[in-house]
Protein backbone atom coordinates (compact mmCIF):
# COMPACT_ATOMS: atom_id res chain seq x y z
CA UNK A 1 0.00 0.00 0.00
CA UNK A 2 1.12 3.53 -1.09
CA UNK A 3 1.82 5.98 1.25
CA UNK A 4 -1.21 8.23 -0.73
CA UNK A 5 -3.17 5.21 -0.47
CA UNK A 6 -5.38 4.83 2.54
CA UNK A 7 -6.95 2.05 4.50
CA UNK A 8 -10.21 2.89 3.35
CA UNK A 9 -8.75 2.86 -0.51
CA UNK A 10 -7.12 -0.22 0.07
CA UNK A 11 -7.97 -3.06 -2.81
CA UNK A 12 -9.99 -5.59 -0.88
CA UNK A 13 -8.55 -8.95 -1.96
CA UNK A 14 -10.60 -11.91 -3.81
CA UNK A 15 -11.47 -14.39 -1.85
CA UNK A 16 -10.88 -16.63 -4.52
CA UNK A 17 -8.98 -20.00 -3.56
CA UNK A 18 -8.46 -21.59 -6.94
CA UNK A 19 -11.14 -24.04 -5.95
CA UNK A 20 -13.66 -23.01 -8.69
CA UNK A 21 -16.97 -25.22 -8.81
CA UNK A 22 -20.28 -24.40 -8.32
CA UNK A 23 -22.15 -27.01 -5.49
CA UNK A 24 -25.23 -28.42 -4.65
CA UNK A 25 -26.11 -25.19 -2.75
CA UNK A 26 -25.59 -22.63 -5.64
CA UNK A 27 -22.43 -20.94 -4.24
CA UNK A 28 -18.93 -21.72 -5.05
CA UNK A 29 -17.35 -24.28 -2.88
CA UNK A 30 -14.11 -22.58 -2.44
CA UNK A 31 -15.25 -19.10 -1.80
CA UNK A 32 -18.51 -19.04 -0.87
CA UNK A 33 -19.53 -16.55 -3.24
CA UNK A 34 -22.76 -16.82 -5.75
CA UNK A 35 -22.34 -17.00 -9.55
CA UNK A 36 -23.43 -13.34 -9.81
CA UNK A 37 -20.95 -11.75 -7.12
CA UNK A 38 -17.96 -13.67 -9.02
CA UNK A 39 -18.90 -12.11 -12.02
CA UNK A 40 -19.47 -8.69 -10.73
CA UNK A 41 -15.98 -8.77 -8.42
CA UNK A 42 -14.11 -6.65 -10.50
CA UNK A 43 -16.42 -4.14 -11.60
CA UNK A 44 -17.76 -4.13 -7.76
CA UNK A 45 -17.14 -1.09 -5.60
CA UNK A 46 -15.08 -1.21 -2.55
CA UNK A 47 -18.01 -1.49 0.09
CA UNK A 48 -19.36 -4.03 -2.53
CA UNK A 49 -16.58 -6.28 -2.31
CA UNK A 50 -16.63 -6.22 1.32
CA UNK A 51 -20.16 -6.99 1.56
CA UNK A 52 -19.38 -9.70 -0.86
CA UNK A 53 -16.83 -10.78 1.05
CA UNK A 54 -18.87 -11.26 4.31
CA UNK A 55 -21.73 -12.87 2.64
CA UNK A 56 -19.28 -15.41 0.98
CA UNK A 57 -17.83 -16.34 4.48
CA UNK A 58 -21.11 -16.91 6.04
CA UNK A 59 -22.44 -19.48 3.32
CA UNK A 60 -19.17 -21.06 3.88
CA UNK A 61 -19.48 -21.02 7.83
CA UNK A 62 -22.56 -22.67 7.33
CA UNK A 63 -21.41 -25.92 6.12
CA UNK A 64 -18.75 -26.08 8.30
CA UNK A 65 -19.48 -29.23 10.65
CA UNK A 66 -20.15 -28.12 14.27
CA UNK A 67 -17.01 -29.22 16.80
CA UNK A 68 -17.34 -32.64 18.67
Amino acid sequence: MSRSTTIAEAAVPSPCTGVCRIGAREYCVGCGRVLDEIIDWSRASRARQLLIREQAAARLAMDEPAPR
